[in-house]
């Protein structure tokens, strides 16, 4: 999750799913290559609310995904985990009302992206730096999610996009088992809140909700879910969540 600072692309606008998308000089937009014919799915239409959805992802290649992974697996199969883990997530976005849905992406989009999403590079800088860039790009409600949570379904998101979701709330919380957190909804983009929380530790979870509500802000949780980033997490992820694209990559590599 690291690179090139970029503009989003115009909202309404959708990447294809055979499009290659590549940063050009740092700081400008990305240029959508090559339009690719509209498959199948291109015609079907999302539902709408008042949310903007965004999904913080890496492009899913061997050995700069999931290296926790390896070993026991190999960079290709982490990869292959990865990528389906993140197939899993944008399939239960799309199903779900917004405003807009945005992958913000280190890499390049590939045939993994569905159409009716908005693909933003990340900016350069730590978690915290391109999370809270993700926030100033929207306009409105904002709920975002990452990748490593492919037992995600649209039940799980419900609470947070109900047109109801934000009378009498300023935040949605998604604590993940780790410590972390696996979602995070702000009713205005308030990128300071974001900015400084140490990332990737025990204590991100407690530190990044604490500063929501010393900001005045009414935070409501979502259940808590376990991300993948281990082994462990695979095999307890893949068992919770059986008949996702995840959990059939697990299996074909497990019977390789």
């Amino acid at each position: 999750m690291n690179p090139t600072p970029g503009q989003p692309t115009a909202p309404g606008t959708s990447a294809r799913p055979h499009a290659p998308y590549q940063p050009t000089t740092p700081g400008a937009p990305w240029r959508h290559h090559a339009p690719a014919r509209p498959g199948p799915r291109a015609v079907r239409q999302s539902p709408v609310g008042p949310t903007t959805l965004l999904v913080i992802a890496k492009e899913p290649l061997p050995g700069r995904v999931k290296t926790r992974l390896t070993p026991p697996y190999s960079p290709e199969l982490a990869a292959r985990i990865a990528e389906a883990a993140l197939a899993d997530t944008l399939r239960a976005v799309l199903a779900m009302p917004a405003r807009r849905r945005v992958l913000v992406l280190d890499g390049r989009a590939g045939r993994w992206l569905p159409p009716g999403f908005d693909v933003v590079p990340q900016c350069a800088g730590g978690l915290d730096e391109r999370l809270a860039a993700a926030f100033a790009g929207c306009a409105g409600p904002a709920l975002l999610i990452g990748m490593d949570t492919p037992q995600v379904t649209p039940a799980l998101l419900a609470p947070a996009l109900a047109d109801d979701a934000w009378r009498g709330c300023d935040a949605w919380f998604g604590p993940a088992a780790d410590g972390g957190f696996w979602a995070l909804g702000l009713a205005e983009p308030r990128p300071g809140l974001l900015r400084g929380v140490p990332m990737s530790t025990a204590r991100t979870g407690a530190v990044q909700r604490r500063r929501l509500t010393e900001a005045g802000l009414v935070v409501r949780d979502l259940p808590e879910l376990r991300d993948v980033d281990t082994a462990e997490d695979v095999a307890q992820v893949a068992a919770a969540a059986p008949h996702g694209l995840f959990a059939a990559a697990v299996a074909a590599g497990a019977a390789r």
